[in-house]
């Protein structure tokens, strides 16, 4: 199945354009860090559900260690559960770092370390469904082929550009 992932940053959507365009389903932003909340989360899910398009979401992480994973998933269930939507697909964690926020405050990029945080995350969200994701940036092939992988950043539908996201069997 062929997915996109959604934040405030792609604006206003045409859902249905989506649904056209051979779309399946969206993963939508909860927000980002402890208390970044994506104002078009709600919006998002029910745009595309009122298309046919089926919804997960995601949290982009600025966790640089586990106790900030512990209290991002907190927020994250909040924002869900505030929201009142309906998720037929996993809550994912976003632990890359599209803007360098991780590496400004000395975030130590170890398999462990990440590893670590990312437990953390994964633990804490319970009892939603969940996994870890990263942009294309973190591999051009799915090597691990693996739940769900990002192919491209660059999607055109319509006048709009999205990341789009294969999800396997």
């Amino acid at each position: 199945m062929k997915g996109i992932d959604v934040s405030i940053h792609n604006d206003f959507i045409d859902w249905h354009a989506v649904k056209d365009a051979g779309i399946d389903f969206a993963i939508c932003r909860t927000g980002y860090g402890k208390s970044g909340f994506d104002d078009s989360f709600q919006r998002n899910v029910h745009g595309a559900h009122d298309a046919g398009l089926i919804c997960g979401a995601y949290h982009y992480s600025y966790a640089l260690n586990p106790a900030d994973a512990i209290i991002e998933a907190d927020f994250c269930k909040r924002i869900i559960h505030e929201a009142g939507v309906l998720l037929e697909l996993p809550v994912f964690f976003d632990m890359e770092d599209d803007d360098g926020y991780k590496r400004l405050y000395g975030f130590h990029f170890t398999r462990r370390n990440i590893t670590n945080i990312c437990a953390a995350f994964l633990d804490a969200i319970n009892p939603l469904n969940c996994g870890v994701y990263a942009s294309l940036s973190l591999g051009s092939r799915d090597d691990l082929r693996g739940y769900l992988w990002q192919f491209t950043d660059r999607l055109k539908i319509g006048n709009q550009f999205f990341d789009a996201n294969i999800l396997y069997d």
